[in-house]
């Protein structure tokens, strides 16, 4: 192959520079990471939740580590709409970068009124509806788990949104293929999956909860091959693009998932580990398909199949 592979891949008739993102909740706003690097070599950044009012989070301990992975119970902290739109978005749009704003709520209403608010703003390319969140007591995670109730809300935020809309599945169900069918029905743009799996640590010197919430999202390595094969089934199942996420690691983690019929990719728990894993996830993305002779990574999508 002659030149440079073409890195770049279209979501609901966006180009995005790479397939490349950051998973909601695991980057900041971007500008934490963008004192190691520059955000602008990304596909995109998405966004911590963004909520209609600040929101404190759950009680600490938080966090915990895991075998192959990590449970948090953060509670979508967040300084609220409001602050998103003076401090941050001003800040993602002069990176380069695509912008992808995580939306969060207790109930409907709640993201309504923050994609309303977004619909008058430019420089975000994408809403990624985040109605799979297990850590807050309503809402969240209530919302992604019954396909009548998915396919409402996610029908009233294309009512009112002025950008795609993208929903952001739990793994916690009994079929993926019908909540992401659910999702298409209701005019989604794209899904993105998997979001964490219900999780539990105890310590069993202290006999306590390792956790204040004592349940918390699974996620890093632990979670990859659950959510490859979710991933798999979702895109088997709708005709709209998906961004496939969990415990990506490394190129190859990301190409897998891919491959699998992944458009493109969200990386969360690893840039924890690593800040710079994300530049080190395209630039092996890229060897790959030099090694393999493709010239364009679009190849990858669905070629498992």
């Amino acid at each position: 192959m002659n030149g440079e592979p073409r890195m770049e891949v279209e979501i609901a008739g966006v180009t995005f520079k790479n397939p490349v993102m950051t998973a909601s909740g695991t980057f900041g706003q971007g500008q934490e990471y963008a004192e190691f690097f520059d955000i602008g070599k990304l596909g995109a950044v998405t966004t911590k939740g963004v909520a209609v009012i600040p929101w404190e989070g759950n009680p600490a301990p938080r966090v915990a580590e895991t075998p192959a992975g990590m449970l948090n119970s953060i509670g979508l902290q967040n300084p609220g709409i409001d602050m998103f739109l003076e401090r941050d978005l001003p800040f993602l749009k002069g990176q380069g970068t695509g912008v992808i704003v995580n939306v969060c709520g207790h109930e409907p209403d709640d993201y309504y009124k923050v994609v309303e608010r977004l619909a008058g703003e430019d420089g975000i390319d994408l809403l990624e509806i985040n109605v799979s969140c297990p850590n807050v007591r309503a809402g969240g995670l209530t919302l992604g788990t019954d396909p009548k109730v998915l396919e409402e809300v996610t029908r009233e935020c294309k009512k009112r949104a002025a950008q795609p809309v993208m929903i952001k599945l739990t793994p916690n169900v009994t079929d993926i293929k019908t909540m992401a069918r659910a999702c298409e029905d209701g005019g989604a743009d794209a899904i993105s999956l998997i979001n964490t799996l219900m999780g539990m640590k105890i310590d069993v010197e202290r006999q306590t909860f390792v956790l204040a919430n004592r349940t918390g999202g699974l996620s890093g390595p632990a979670i990859r091959p659950v959510a490859v094969r979710m991933v798999y089934d979702a895109t088997h199942a709708v005709s709209i693009p998906v961004v496939g996420m969990g415990g990506i690691m490394c190129a190859e983690d990301a190409i897998e998932f891919m491959l699998a019929g992944a458009t493109a990719v969200s990386v969360g728990m690893a840039n924890f580990v690593n800040p710079y894993v994300t530049l080190e996830i395209i630039d092996g993305i890229r060897d790959y398909l030099k090694r393999h002779d493709i010239d364009d990574v679009r190849k990858l999508i669905g070629a498992v199949h």
